[in-house]
């Protein structure tokens, strides 16, 4: 088996956060680019579970890096990415990927419904799960049949068949759950939008790209566009690498 590249003296390592109805494995192209370009990576499990939860398990990831760090989130992931890097010393950069950035205060599904435009709600199935307390939560999934014209309608529909079956579900909260920091106020981000997006509408993430300050680049793709427009991620992401490399 062939090893990674090894990185470049210097390059930072890119940490990349998948969001809900997807896993690590959605991250695979942009991992063979970057690894092309020699920058080192990794894509975290994201737990899916709460705001909080999500993000102190990302910060203990990050914190456990020596060298400089760019976070890469897609979609809900944005803002585990958010309430995490807040503070983080070794963190250089935010990109944010066909994503959400919220300001303290907000959360997921407040954003979303500021513009409209997304069909997430009708493309939902809720499972009932229990929890530790013996109380009950739901998980949330977009429906199998729906998810290839819904989620990635520009990906191969065999590929997006496959990721609808191994789509990871996150917990109904963690579209409720609000972010307490913002770290795109004091570190900077570049955003990629998507503009064939159903699920985060494209106006809104030019909105919050632009609350933020952030850099950007828009794509014709849809929401699954780090599975079909992988170099277009990598790229913006080597962007802001390079951008501040120090």
């Amino acid at each position: 088996m062939n090893a990674a590249p090894k990185p470049e003296t210097g390059m930072p390592t890119v940490v990349l956060v998948h969001g809900a109805f997807v896993d690590g494995s959605s991250w695979n192209g942009v991992i063979a680019d970057l690894h092309r370009r020699g920058y080192p990576a990794i894509a975290v499990a994201n737990p899916l579970r709460s705001v909080a939860g999500d993000a102190a398990y990302l910060r203990a990831l990050v914190d456990s890096l020596s060298g400089p760090v760019v976070l890469a989130a897609h979609s809900y992931g944005g803002a585990v990415i958010t309430e995490a890097a807040d503070g983080a010393a070794n963190v250089r950069a935010l990109v944010y990927v066909a994503s959400f950035s919220p300001d303290a205060g907000e959360s997921v599904a407040d954003l979303n419904a500021r513009f409209p435009g997304s069909r997430l709600a009708d493309n939902i199935q809720a499972v009932p799960i229990p929890v530790q307390d013996g109380s009950a939560d739901m998980d949330q999934y977009v429906k199998q049949e729906t998810y290839p014209d819904f989620f990635a309608p520009d990906v191969p529909r065999e590929t997006a068949v496959v990721m609808a079956a191994t789509q990871r579900p996150t917990a109904a909260n963690t579209l409720t759950d609000s972010v307490t920091r913002a770290a795109w106020k004091s570190i900077p981000s570049w955003t990629l939008v998507t503009t064939q997006d159903l699920a985060i509408p494209p106006d809104l993430q030019r909105f919050l790209a632009q609350r933020a300050g952030s850099t950007t680049v828009e794509v014709d793709a849809s929401h699954a566009v780090t599975v079909s427009q992988p170099a277009a991620v990598a790229d913006l992401i080597d962007t802001a690498a390079r951008a501040t490399s120090r």
